[in-house]
């Protein structure tokens, strides 16, 4: 490891001495500055502390104050005294809605998100101050690459985002849990923190205003979010929502102009770290949602609305603009990153739309690969219904975020949704009207997290009747799956209760449960194997299907998970057979053959 094993496991040790019996099953919440660079690498041991005690972290990093952080102040001091019994317009508007929300809710849980963190620190010169007092430990930390780093950090801002001055850009990086729950590289997580500070160093430089985030995963999409996490989303959400009427918004309203919600700061661009795990649910969201202005449909989170990207089925029925664009990476290893990332995404552009021109002439493209062990990749994607009715395009889009609405799609449908991309990029990928036949799996597939898959052991299904059926593979990913749809099903069954979306939108989710949602051939020719999706899925001449959430409206529902099959080893043929059963190739025995 590139980093000291000692060092960060001394700081790691030396946090959780001072913390001992102060933090169990409480909340962290901190505040630290951009500029203080001691303070940010030091919530990487900090937050394995907090962990490894059993509590919970929520940080906020900005370049001055934070206008969110101002408000949530507000928050809490306003449920201090209605807990104290206090009566002030302040207490009778937050109480007013809180009864609301109960009454929509039959229950009486939301008030819980309202209570004020435990424990609050703030960085300053010298350490953490606050509830308690916590020096630095960040000399772990070492520059590696950093020249590289800031470039490729220049690339992805200019090239992938087109980040402009003053505008807001939002960065979230991940905590280090506790050793049990990081199945990922360490190291890796560690690099994410060099990748997250060297894109708002970037982004300063660029004159945009920078602010980064990050909460206590989850690992359980059932399991309930950080509380002040959950406060921050239903505030946002609630205050793109003030007009709507209905009577938890109409008290809300009120409230809002006590708190001065409308100060809440909002991205025009965000950019995620993700790892193992999940944000959580927000109670707001999965049992009340965010309605459209006209009540046609609604959200579970207020960034869907936020991004409002061509994918969801409320995008339609969404009126106001998206006032953000995303893109989103994994905890990578530094020298990956720096690699597949720093890449001309122009070419990689004009890669995929020839792909994607070549693929939207034919109604399907045959995917067959030689046997190896007794099996063998062999099936059929199909881009039209069999009465011609209804025909799936192929997107070429994956690194484009340069705007926060997707021009080529409003010309075509009057539609304005937002852009969503990842980086690495390059991949045509399309949402299958229907798939047919065996798919191998034999290099990773993202789940909870990424999972490498032994080219050995790997993960079969097969696509009969639109739906998918695990054959055989590795038991701990067959045993995650299974797990995890689980937990999916019961999280429908709840959001169909609560009716927090429209009955229509729960049933396709139902539908969809079992379809194959993508199809994808990867382009970048810098993406190297490694034991993360987001690259394996973009390996130039591999390809990959999702199982799950499909990419077009009517194809929804609640997962997606990436396959990766690797065509060189299996020797793929790949080809796209259109209308006049003329072939058209794309990858001949593994290789491009176009």
């Amino acid at each position: 490891m590139k980093y000291s094993d000692r060092k960060f496991d001394s700081a790691v040790d030396n946090y959780e001495k001072k913390l001992k019996g102060k933090i169990e099953g409480k909340l962290v919440f901190i505040v630290c500055d951009l500029k203080n660079k001691k303070a940010f690498f030091s919530l990487a041991p900090l937050s394995r502390a907090v962990h490894n005690l059993d509590g919970e972290m929520h940080v906020i990093v900005g370049d001055g104050k934070s206008q969110n952080y101002l408000i949530l102040k507000k928050v809490w001091h306003v449920y201090g005294d209605l807990i104290k019994k206090l009566k002030t317009d302040k207490t009778k508007a937050l109480r007013d809605f809180i009864n609301s929300v109960n009454r929509r809710t039959n229950s009486k849980v939301f008030k819980n998100i309202f209570k004020k963190p435990e424990i609050i620190l703030y960085s300053n010169e010298h350490g953490f101050t606050g509830t308690l007092e916590l020096e630095y430990n960040n000399k772990w930390h070492k520059r590696y690459r950093w020249g590289e780093l800031i470039g490729t950090a220049k690339t992805l801002l200019k090239q992938g985002f087109d980040i402009k001055k003053n505008e807001r850009l939002g960065i979230s990086f991940e905590l280090i849990p506790k050793k049990e729950h990081l199945e990922l590289p360490l190291e890796d997580y560690l690099d994410s923190y060099s990748i997250a500070f060297a894109m708002a160093v970037e982004a300063k430089r660029l004159k945009a205003n920078v602010g980064l985030g990050a909460s206590t995963s989850k690992f359980s999409i059932l399991a309930n979010s950080v509380r002040t996490v959950d406060l921050i989303s239903t505030l946002v959400g609630c205050e793109l929502d003030r007009e709507v009427d209905e009577d938890v918004f109409k008290k809300f309203k009120v409230l809002s102009g006590i708190i001065g919600a409308k100060k809440l700061e909002f991205n025009d661009a965000g950019f995620g770290i993700h790892g193992k795990g999940y944000t959580g649910k927000m109670f707001f969201g999965e049992n009340v949602g965010y309605p459209t202005l006209d009540k046609k449909t609604r959200w579970t989170s207020p960034g869907q609305m936020m991004l409002k990207d061509r994918y969801e089925a409320q995008t339609k029925f969404e009126k106001r603009d998206p006032i953000m664009r995303y893109a989103m990476t994994e905890t990578l290893p530094l020298d990956i990153f720096i690699q597949t990332c720093d890449v001309d995404y122009e070419k990689i552009r004009k890669r995929s739309s020839k792909i994607k021109s070549i693929l939207d002439k034919c109604d399907k493209i045959r995917v067959i690969g030689e046997e190896i062990d007794g099996l063998k990749t062999d099936f059929t994607v199909y881009l039209v219904n069999e009465d011609k009715t209804i025909r799936r395009w192929f997107i070429a889009s994956d690194s484009d975020v340069t705007k926060k609405y997707d021009e080529e799609y409003f010309r075509e449908t009057g539609i304005k949704c937002g852009l969503y991309a990842n980086f690495p990029s390059g991949e045509a990928f399309v949402t299958p009207e229907k798939v047919e036949g065996l798919i191998v799996g034999d290099v990773v597939v993202s789940i909870d997290q990424s999972h490498r898959i032994d080219s050995k052991n790997p993960l079969v299904i097969k696509v009969e009747n639109y739906e998918y059926k695990v054959i055989s593979g590795p038991k701990k990913i067959i045993d995650k799956m299974k797990e995890t749809k689980a937990d999916v099903k019961e999280k429908i069954r709840n959001i169909e209760k609560s009716k927090a979306l429209p009955a229509s939108i729960t049933r396709m989710y139902k539908k969809c449960f079992n379809y194959i949602g993508e199809f994808a051939v990867n382009l970048n020719p810098k993406a190297k194997l490694c034991d993360y999706l987001i690259v394996n899925e973009k390996i130039a001449k591999m390809m990959h299907v999702a199982m799950g959430m499909g990419f077009d409206p009517d194809r929804k529902t609640m997962y997606h998970w990436d396959m990766v099959i690797n065509s060189p080893r299996q020797k793929m043929d790949v080809y796209g057979i259109d209308s006049k059963n003329k072939i058209h190739w794309i990858i001949k025995k593994g290789k491009f053959g176009v």
